[in-house]
């Protein structure tokens, strides 16, 4: 293990030591307990957080009317966008038990500013109270909203992205399975980031890039066991509930994909991309090496991190931009 972490990239070993210091040598997921690690990740959050101010973007709540519980919407608009404006439809991680749309506050506003697009975050319901399908339900529900209300939203129906970080790239893969098989939302792209999407933790990259504290193969299982329930460790599992069991991967949006070389999540998101090439879907992916899970949260100011946050601005623009006749 040592020989391994000895590769993380230097500045986010730094703060990864940091934040090893104020959460313990395991970090987050070495507590096994979700209730205590939720706590304890809202503690963290809070000694760390930097003052962001969302000085240019328009920030409200919108809330999607359904048969079940309403979905929240967070919407995040610079000023001085087009009533049709490009929209980022983004899904917050946490391995399915923890974050909010409140937690991702402050990425969401820096999304905005540096993209300039609209962005819309989603609340979805978390694991184990509530396993799949809730969280997808959400995600789904609140995208049919979205695009339903473009007109008095003031967004393009027709550049929309999915933005998933994590248990959110798990999330926004599934949203795009479903909308492709039931006809629609569209959706012009989809970006997955460091994304979860097999739950059977079993890949070399999830045996042997674990134990660096930011997260482990057992939080990872156990976030699966949240979030499928009675179904975890069976064949009944959906590709809805974990993309990598999906088959067909046609017809999908053209994709972007992020990993770092020493995420636990590496290979399924490189094996992701691959299906997905040979399905014929445009794929853009990244491995960066040195890179670990969720490393450019851990240290935003790192050269590695701001790296990775313009290849993801600049392939959001390539994607969403309107081509001049």
């Amino acid at each position: 293990m040592a020989d391994i972490s000895e590769r993380i990239d230097p500045q986010i070993r730094a703060r990864l030591d940091q934040y090893l210091q104020l959460a313990g040598p395991d970090g987050l997921s070495g507590i096994s307990d979700i209730p205590e690690r939720r706590r304890r990740q809202a503690e963290l959050t809070a000694l760390r957080a930097e003052p962001v101010t969302p000085d240019g973007v328009d920030v409200h709540d919108l809330s999607i009317e359904t048969q079940g519980e309403p979905v929240l919407l967070r919407m995040y608009r610079p000023r001085g966008t087009t009533r049709s404006a490009p929209c980022v439809y983004y899904v917050h991680g946490g391995g399915m038990v923890a974050g909010s749309v409140a937690s991702d506050h402050a990425k969401t506003v820096k999304l905005a500013k540096a993209t300039g697009y609209v962005v819309v975050a989603v609340e979805y319901r978390l694991a184990p109270e509530n396993p799949y399908p809730a969280a997808l339900d959400d995600c789904y529900t609140g995208l049919v909203g979205l695009v339903g209300g473009h007109r008095e939203l003031g967004i393009d129906p027709a550049r929309i992205a999915l933005y998933g970080t994590s248990a959110g790239g798990c999330l926004a893969a599934a949203v795009a399975l479903l909308a492709r098989d039931r006809g629609g939302p569209a959706i012009a792209y989809q970006m997955l980031l460091s994304p979860m999407l097999d739950d059977l933790s079993s890949t070399p990259s999830a045996i042997a890039n674990t134990g660096f504290g930011a997260w482990s193969r057992e939080a990872n299982i156990q976030s699966w066991q949240a979030w499928l329930g009675q179904d975890f460790g069976t064949d009944r599992i959906s590709p809805y509930a974990a993309p990598a069991r999906a088959r067909d991967l046609t017809g999908l949006p053209s994709t972007y994909i992020d990993v770092g070389d020493l995420d636990l999540l590496r290979d399924e998101a490189v094996d992701f991309a691959r299906r997905l090439s040979w399905a014929g879907v445009p794929v853009e992916l990244h491995v960066y090496p040195g890179g670990i899970h969720g490393g450019e949260n851990l240290a935003p100011d790192a050269e590695l991190s701001t790296r990775i946050r313009g290849y993801r601005q600049d392939a959001l623009h390539r994607a969403l931009r309107v081509e001049p006749r």
